[in-house]
């Protein structure tokens, strides 16, 4: 199928429950690759109400149908005045949508239910809400395709960080860092399969759950209370002790891993040791930073060859500064530069939306857009489902 220049919405609402990222990119034809540019991006929280119903029904034990129909379609509608909004504030026009969704189950390997074992995932927001109230098709539900085709369902931006980051001469490290932290390596030279993915562990989760429990606070705000703390060494190597951390890649996490019930258990671990709530916050800054650099450590550092490393970081944790810090001085050693997506044109926010953009754009083309590499799928796959206007 002959491809078409297209100006796609990408549409991101992560583990951390926050909000919704809106990045709306053009999107060309290449020789080799996709050319992709950035002509707009917006962050839009939101409100308590349907926050607190989205924290309340992710994992949960037991949930009404009735609420499930209702924030299926709530979230719908959230994302298509998300959409609505940043159109109309940069007066720009738009061919298409692309719409992760809001995770609130992922289950990446099989087990019993009704007598079948299988994996599963939901991913909730009404597509034909956004497509109907934004007036262009939606391709939504990305994960599904891959799961069944072998893969984990993550992590997905694989692809765009290899279109827009890889290197002939440098090896690069696309960190993420939400509610979990992921990360992408691209060996100098690499093809797309060449690349591996995985989920390092958690990333803003465990801290934002702290940091709301202790100072009413919805995050650290750039690390100013854990850099108060102290890094409580005893819980910290308790913690890595955690059986995630010994799966080789491809593995994810979520909620399920690491949500609200582990945060009370680690708070409470900081609690046998320390009183002071900036020591429990730091403790769970230096847990992300650890997590991430050993999974770099173990299953990426002796891919890069002696290339030099970028260790390149997006997402909302690429904002706290004592995290940055950690990372620094534990990377700095390994010989990778660590640096900010801004710093290569690309909002830290602003990245996983612009690769659902990508990723509907592919599909819409009828192109694959996992990386079997890096979810672990046994074929590359067209992902999704369209809804039309």
């Amino acid at each position: 199928m002959n491809t078409r220049r297209m100006t796609v919405a990408g549409v991101m609402s992560g583990t951390s429950a926050d909000g919704v990222d809106v990045a709306v990119v053009r999107i060309s034809p290449g020789r080799l690759r996709p050319r992709l540019k950035l002509l707009a991006h917006q962050g839009f929280a939101y409100p308590a109400p349907l926050r607190r119903a989205v924290l309340a029904a992710m994992n949960a034990a037991s949930i009404s149908t009735a609420e499930l129909a209702r924030l299926n379609w709530r979230l719908g509608l959230e994302y298509a005045q998300a959409v609505s909004a940043t159109l109309d504030r940069r007066k720009l026009k738009i061919d298409l949508v692309g719409c992760h969704g809001q995770t609130l189950y992922h289950q990446p390997r099989a087990a019993a239910y009704a007598g079948r074992q299988f994996t599963c995932t939901w991913q909730a927001g009404e597509a034909q809400a956004i497509a109907s109230r934004v007036g262009v098709p939606v391709v939504s539900n990305f994960r599904p395709t891959d799961m069944l085709a072998g893969g984990q369902g993550a992590p997905l931006v694989p692809l765009l960080d290899y279109v827009l980051f890889a290197e002939t001469r440098r090896g690069r490290v696309l960190q993420n860092i939400g509610g979990i932290a992921n990360l992408t390596a691209i060996p100098a030279g690499a093809a797309a399969n060449g690349v591996i993915a995985f989920d390092t562990g958690p990333g803003n989760m465990v801290m934002d759950a702290l940091a709301r429990q202790l100072f009413g606070k919805q995050f650290d705000r750039g690390g100013h209370f854990a850099a108060a703390g102290a890094v409580l060494a005893p819980v910290l190597k308790q913690e890595l002790q955690n059986p995630y951390y010994r799966l080789k890649p491809p593995r994810t996490a979520g909620r399920e891993q690491f949500g609200r019930e582990y945060a009370d258990a680690f708070l409470a671990a900081c609690r046998r040791h320390s009183k002071r709530p900036e020591d429990a916050l730091a403790t769970a800054t230096a847990l992300t930073a650890e997590t991430i650099v050993a999974g770099y450590r173990r299953h990426v550092a002796r891919l890069m060859r002696g290339h030099p490393v970028d260790f390149i970081v997006s997402g909302g944790g690429a904002r706290n500064a004592t995290l940055m810090a950690m990372l620094a001085r534990r990377l700095e050693p390994l010989g990778c530069a660590l640096a900010a997506s801004e710093d290569f044109g690309l909002p830290a926010e602003a990245k996983e939306a612009a690769a659902f953009a990508l990723l509907a754009w592919q599909t819409w083309h009828r192109l694959p857009g996992n990386v079997p590499a890096a979810t672990g799928a046994k074929r590359p796959a067209i992902l999704g489902q369209v809804t039309y206007a």
